[in-house]
């Protein structure tokens, strides 16, 4: 039999995990805590390393993106709720694809057709020694539990990752605190006055509302704020809240939001925080993903992350063959310079998101009127009349 690699996790790192591992020759199975898959899920970008890795795993062909016609508008809005140009999410540098978490997710889900997968499964223990590493799993819905032995356990589980705690050490050692809160759902509608492919950015000191316009498909929202006490903010509901943080920002846009997550099918309501960790593999077992080192959602590149380090993965198992150790070594090797170069620039991103306070609110608000002025410039020299060269004299 060939090496069998346990996954658990059945995001987006843990289903590009299993793609790459089968690609290197592995048999991947994978575990997930949630009775069924997940599908919905908030706006992302894939940024051009993302979407070179989706090709890497073979899943462009199966994947959906909403990005908005040419011509659609992004909005600011200012403390009065006048709007003006305002400089978007997709319009960073490298035209990130416009996707839902579920767009992604499906398209994975396509291709990792023939994987195990068994839902309703947690890791309880995890032992290992030169023969590999034994799990103990728990079926969460018979309470039943058994042990299985695999070459490889990756843990994809997320932020708050069971298998991180289980072999790495409790979170408190490795998830930084960055004393901020997100709330993402999807909107029934566009907010009134606004056209249906619009964005709209309200931004202000220690608060923001983003609503991210999408072609086929109503808009999604990120309500994100700064707080001194994170624990506080999971003590009262959610709606309850963010009426409270958001209390005197009374643009329709807002508003709007706000009315919406009272009926909202299904939210995220987290804190905000990035992972930091010395290295990602211990012996046999390796971290993917925001297991790994969370960029968080500030950065915009979870996704692009955890696509590139699946694909990653497979090319190191693929040159290593036989060798996990070295492997591993390689894959982090790889991967490290890229995602701490972003989780640094993410602690400017978070400014763009939500400025800390009337002086960063101010220097984002001068920022985005430059470079709306510089792009009239560019526009304006586009539609100047071009000398007209009539030949030789």
């Amino acid at each position: 039999m060939g090496q069998r690699a346990l996954i658990v996790g059945l995001g987006i790192a843990g289903m590009a995990a299993a793609i790459g591992l089968r690609r290197a020759g592995w048999t991947p199975v994978i575990v997930e805590r949630a009775p069924q898959r997940r599908t919905g899920g908030y706006f992302l970008g894939l940024f051009p390393e993302g979407r070179e890795a989706a090709a890497e795993l073979g899943i462009i062909e199966y994947l959906h993106t909403r990005n908005p016609s040419a011509d659609v508008d992004t909005w600011s809005l200012d403390r009065r709720g006048n709007r003006g140009p305002g400089v978007g999410f997709l319009d960073q540098p490298g035209q990130p694809a416009a996707v839902l978490r579920g767009d992604v997710e499906a398209a994975l889900w396509q291709a990792i057709d023939g994987v195990e997968v068994r839902f309703g499964t947690v890791p309880e223990e995890i032992t290992q020694d030169r023969a590999g590493v034994t799990v103990l799993l728990r079926d969460t819905v018979g309470g039943t539990e058994y042990r299985e032995t695999f070459n490889l356990v990756v843990g994809a589980d997320g932020l708050r990752s069971t298998v991180r705690r289980l072999v790495f050490g409790p979170h408190e050692e490795f998830m930084t605190n960055w004393n901020a809160m997100i709330c993402a759902f999807q909107l029934p509608a566009q907010a009134p006055t606004f056209a249906e492919q619009e964005s709209v950015i309200s931004a202000q000191a220690g608060r923001a509302v983003w609503i991210f316009g999408l072609s086929d498909r109503t808009p999604t929202t990120l309500l994100t704020y700064r707080t001194k006490d994170v624990d506080a903010e999971f003590a009262v509901p959610t709606a309850e809240r963010l009426r409270t943080v958001f209390a005197g920002m009374d643009d329709p846009a807002v508003r709007h939001a706000l009315d919406c997550l009272e009926n909202a099918p299904e939210h995220l309501f987290d804190s905000v925080h990035q992972v930091r960790m010395p290295r990602w593999s211990q012996g046999r077992v390796v971290l993917i993903g925001d297991a790994a080192w969370c960029l968080n959602l500030y950065s915009g590149l979870g996704a692009t992350s955890a696509l590139k380090g699946g694909a990653a993965l497979a090319t190191a198992l693929m040159d290593h063959p036989g060798d996990v150790t070295a492997a591993l070594g390689a894959w982090e090797a790889r991967l490290r310079p890229f995602i701490t170069k972003e989780q640094r620039l993410t602690h400017i991103k978070r400014h763009l998101f939500v400025p800390s306070n009337r002086v960063t609110e101010t220097i984002r608000t001068l920022g985005i009127r430059l470079i709306n002025a510089k792009a009239r410039r560019a526009a304006a020299k586009t539609r100047a009349p071009q000398p007209v060269t009539t030949g030789r004299r």
